[in-house]
């Protein structure tokens, strides 16, 4: 095979690389013909309450506009940010213990893991016995939906750490509330980011299961609700809260490591 024929010319790929779309062109595109195809499937084939683009599109404003929307919304959001909040703090204390002592790993790893297998739904009969039919049972299943993922993510990230690092801190003659502190713990750190965005999704569905469970007010209650009444463009409106937060939240979470996690950005 000659030069010619082997090595396309500059004009050829110049030519190739014109018709190249951007990566926000096609995923713009990509979501349109995706709406646009739900629009006539449902169209076409479901009954007229059925939810769909244009008709979300008619009620998003009067629903996020809503005060009782609103109030569910605000409920549900706080209850997954207490339940992330209580579950950081208790399961990053357990999963370091976990990651630096080997006997408090060998007597709780295997109970861990086995809770975090299972399913949140099975034990929200329990739940109700002992926290009652209110928010403190939604609270306690957002914090078992996401204090494992937190506990195994810092546990890894625990014992992960470089030997070397641990050798600097003993030659320098550090004490181990200081090597925990300033070595474990930021070395840990994009584990942790990890199992926080992990525990950010479940416990996002914790609180939505709870509230179609328990029946108390919050965006899971209120998709239940307007889905049994046919108003399916009104649930729809919340479960795009959902996905919003769900984003959102991994969207400030990724900007935190890139901004404060330098180290683990070169890695």
């Amino acid at each position: 095979m000659s030069d010619a024929q082997a090595i396309p010319a500059p004009g050829a790929r110049r030519a190739g690389a014109a018709w190249r779309a951007p990566p926000l062109a096609l995923k713009v595109v990509a979501g349109v013909a995706l709406l646009a195809l739900w629009e006539a499937i449902v169209r076409a084939f479901a009954p007229t309450y059925v939810a769909r683009p244009s008709g979300i599109a008619l009620v998003l404003f009067k629903v996020l506009a809503d005060a009782q929307f609103r109030a569910a919304a605000g409920a549900t959001l706080w209850a997954v940010a207490q339940g992330l909040g209580i579950s950081l703090v208790a399961g990053t204390a357990v999963g370091f213990l976990m990651g630096r002592v080997a006997a408090v790993e060998r007597g709780l790893r295997y109970y861990v893991f086995s809770l975090f297998a299972t399913p949140m739904v099975a034990i929200l009969p329990l739940v109700t016995l002992w926290f009652g039919y209110n928010a403190d049972a939604r609270l306690a299943v957002v914090v078992f939906a996401s204090f494992f993922s937190i506990a195994i993510n810092a546990s890894d990230g625990a014992r992960s750490v470089p030997p070397e690092y641990l050798e600097v801190a003993r030659s320098f003659r550090a004490r181990p509330l200081a090597t925990l502190y300033d070595v474990v713990f930021p070395a840990s750190l994009p584990y942790l980011f990890a199992g926080v965005r992990l525990a950010a999704g479940r416990a996002l569905v914790g609180a939505v299961v709870a509230e179609f469970f328990i029946s108390i007010p919050g965006l899971g209650y209120y998709i239940l609700f307007n889905s049994r009444t046919f108003k399916h463009n009104e649930a729809f409106v919340a479960v795009i809260v959902l996905v919003a937060a769900g984003v959102g939240f991994e969207v400030l979470v990724r900007r935190l490591a890139q901004r404060y996690l330098p180290w683990a950005r070169r890695a």
